[in-house]
């Protein structure tokens, strides 16, 4: 029993596990500000483009009777079907994947910079000065083909 607790612990404190259990964490705050914005600022804005309409407040019944809203149905504990419910899980979804897409877009774009600068790194050199003549020379040359210097002391 000690080494299933043993394993278990080196399981929990791997560095993925706990990355994980922050991200759906994180996932979760951020879940319910997306939901607002969804239900407190763009489905007002839909509504007002379509006249009004509470799209929360959209259902049918399933069955017999007649409800003006979701709570006096669910009250009577009728069957009713909240399409409008559906309507803004899709429009949170679509934002959500949206914000989502932005925040990828902008961790690839910053880890493209970082590379490259990397790979803008200065080459290596391909010449070198001769020290008696001073002309240019190629970098592994062991006499100058300038003033025909032995560079092989040199080096």
């Amino acid at each position: 029993m000690k080494g299933f607790f043993k394993e278990f612990k080196e399981f929990a404190m791997r560095g993925n596990v706990i990355d994980l259990a922050v991200g759906v964490i994180i996932g979760g705050a951020f879940q319910k500000i997306v939901s607002s914005l969804v239900n407190d600022i763009i489905m007002p804005l839909i509504s007002l483009l379509t006249k009004g309409t509470d799209f929360t407040n959209k259902f049918i019944v399933l069955g017999e009777g007649e409800y003006a809203t979701v709570a006096e149905a669910t009250e009577a504990g009728a069957a009713i079907l909240t399409y409008g419910n559906f309507i803004s899980a899709v429009v949170d979804f679509i934002i959500m994947a949206f914000v989502i897409f932005l925040f990828i877009k902008l961790i690839n774009k910053i880890s493209h910079l970082g590379k490259k600068k990397e790979e803008e790194a200065p080459a290596a050199p391909t010449t070198k000065v001769c020290p008696f003549c001073k002309s240019e020379i190629a970098i592994d040359a062991v006499k100058c083909p300038h003033c025909i210097s032995d560079l092989s002391e040199e080096a």
